[in-house]
């Protein structure tokens, strides 16, 4: 797996940025663990939506909650339809201080780009940037239907912890909010069940 070089990270986020106008905010899209994890500082968080792209488990990951034995599932924003999460409004200056550690941690692998996307922050237009899965990335699952997301996302388990638990703590987290995703919830259901029939099998 190649790794971005910190000139290659900071390449990619000034072009990103140079459409952006000089002295005014930015809003950041969340939709996966940014909402439960975001590690950065930001100015204000409100509920939002974004247009032509929906969450979904397609990145393959060896590493953090998976393994090369039993590789995880991570979200990605795939094309098609609307998705609703969290945007996160950064002044000038946190644009400067706080991005490149967004950016680090999306953006290592190459495998998602950076787009400017239109949709709505609390109820009114806006323009947002927002991390969606490069299809052309090596790990990139597209292709897979929902028993083998289900299945994938149940056994895996690695570093950071469970696939099952990024899968739970991001479906919690969106309930909170008011956020209703019948497609993971129907996920949440299926990998319990997978995992307790795991559980009978082995007697634990």
């Amino acid at each position: 797996m190649r790794i971005q070089t910190e000139e290659e990270l900071a390449e990619s986020r000034a072009r990103v940025l140079d459409s952006h106008p000089d002295g005014e905010d930015l809003w950041l899209f969340g939709y996966g663990s940014l909402i439960w994890n975001p590690a950065f500082h930001f100015s204000e968080r409100a509920l939002a939506t974004i247009n032509g792209y929906h969450r979904r488990f397609c990145l393959w990951t060896h590493l953090g909650r998976g393994s090369p034995e039993c590789p995880g599932l991570m979200l990605g924003l795939d094309r098609g339809g609307s998705c609703k999460g969290v945007a996160f409004r950064l002044t000038p200056a946190q644009i400067a201080e706080e991005l490149p550690l967004v950016w680090r941690r999306e953006m290592v692998t190459a495998a998602y780009r950076p787009h400017w996307l239109n949709g709505r922050v609390a109820d009114r237009p806006a323009r947002i940037l927002a991390f969606t899965i490069n299809r052309e990335h090596d790990r990139y699952g597209g292709g897979l239907g929902m028993e083998d997301i289900a299945r994938a996302i149940a056994r895996a388990e690695g570093p950071l912890g469970r696939c099952s638990e990024y899968l739970f703590n991001t479906f919690e987290h969106l309930r909170e909010l008011g956020i209703d995703d019948r497609g993971l919830d129907h996920l949440c259901q299926r990998v319990r069940e997978i995992q307790s029939d795991m559980r009978l099998s082995t007697g634990g």
